[in-house]
């Protein structure tokens, strides 16, 4: 039995590591194909350490280009691939263009595909990350969802054969690097555990629009006078504040350079809250018992909107958001129990025995 894994960006990789391990717990022989759409990943990074993540078996050198251009790509020399190797299965993670390429060669070739990370849905329909996954999800024979809410969106579309709550992979990931997780800055910043929040703001809808992006800051400003702001700060936002000149909004805020994931997760864990526009750190926070200000129109993570743990919120209610009293309590279990990897793993093996 033999599966092929397409990766094209970092998450992907972790994600893979993840199911990598149970697949060999498994005796199922995986190929690893990396598309080169992201090709500055760092193999001696944190976690390919930590994961000890596997060198690629094939590197299809796609890089950048117009959507259309890399997906092309992708499939063109994907395709070569799978046609050499003959898989039983291939695997696709979250919603990139290395996703629909993958998912479409095999869909082509009738070679089942399955997703990881599937019926996440997110609004606006036109946004690239979500022509991916509707795509992916509609020829997908097996589709693991990371959410019951992923499994009643996937039903509304039609979609309900090869559909499974598995739980997200990425807090398998979580409770695999917590043991790791570093408090360097923490212990640096002179700051106190539950008496200070972590922001990241980064997207281009909130900070390339200058009279957005000024509101924005003065909500934070008024919020750094009341609780200390922690703000490792993405070379995009600080690029756009020196060239709008709002560093009088920051006077308060501690600001301070881009951080690696463990001192993050580190400074998250301690914190009181997060204010953030990144998908990824949303969650995280909720691994970690925190509340996440999501400063987006919509989420794909909308189940801990929708269970009032997180907050949506733009640049008229940060503040007001930041500081409404919560009065719910901590959701368990949104995202399974950590076995994440296992259940994909039993699923696969599975439908390759039938």
């Amino acid at each position: 039995m033999k599966t092929i894994s397409l990766v094209g960006a970092r998450p992907q990789f972790i994600k893979e590591a993840i199911i990598n391990k149970e697949l060999k717990n498994k005796y199922i022989s995986e190929v690893i194909v990396h598309s080169g759409q992201h090709y500055d990943f760092n193999m001696s990074d944190v976690f390919f350490k930590v994961l000890n993540i596997k060198k690629p078996d094939y590197f299809l050198n796609v890089g950048s280009g117009f959507h259309g251009e890399m997906t092309g790509k992708i499939m063109i020399e994907f395709e070569k691939v799978i046609l050499k190797e003959k898989p039983d299965l291939i695997l696709v993670y979250g919603d990139t263009n290395t996703t629909l390429a993958g998912a479409i060669v095999g869909a082509k070739l009738k070679i089942p595909v399955a997703h990881v990370e599937a019926g996440i849905r997110q609004e606006p329909k036109d946004m690239p990350e979500e022509i991916n996954r509707v795509l992916t999800d509609h020829v997908s024979k097996l589709l693991f969802c990371p959410s019951k809410l992923a499994v009643k969106n996937l039903k509304k579309e039609g979609i309900v054969e090869g559909v499974h709550f598995v739980g997200d992979i990425m807090y398998d990931l979580y409770l695999e690097m917590e043991g790791a997780f570093k408090y360097d800055i923490y212990n640096k910043l002179n700051i106190e555990e539950n008496k200070y929040i972590v922001m990241t703001l980064h997207r281009d809808f909130n900070v390339d629009n200058k009279e957005k992006f000024e509101k924005i800051l003065m909500q934070i400003e008024k919020i750094s006078k009341e609780i200390p702001i922690v703000f490792p700060i993405h070379p995009r936002t600080k690029k756009r504040i020196k060239e709008f000149n709002f560093e009088k909004y920051l006077k308060k805020v501690i600001v301070i350079n881009p951080i690696d994931y463990l001192n993050l997760m580190g400074l998250v864990k301690k914190s009181w809250k997060i204010i953030t526009d990144s998908g990824g750190l949303q969650k995280e926070a909720y691994f970690g018992r925190k509340q996440a200000i999501v400063v987006m129109p919509d989420t794909g993570w909308r189940e801990l909107v929708e269970l009032g743990w997180n907050k949506l919120a733009d640049e008229n209610n940060l503040y007001e958001k930041v500081f409404e009293k919560n009065s719910n309590n901590y959701p368990e279990n949104v995202y399974g129990k950590g076995e994440a990897g296992k259940k994909i793993v039993d699923l696969i093996s599975r439908m390759l025995d039938k």
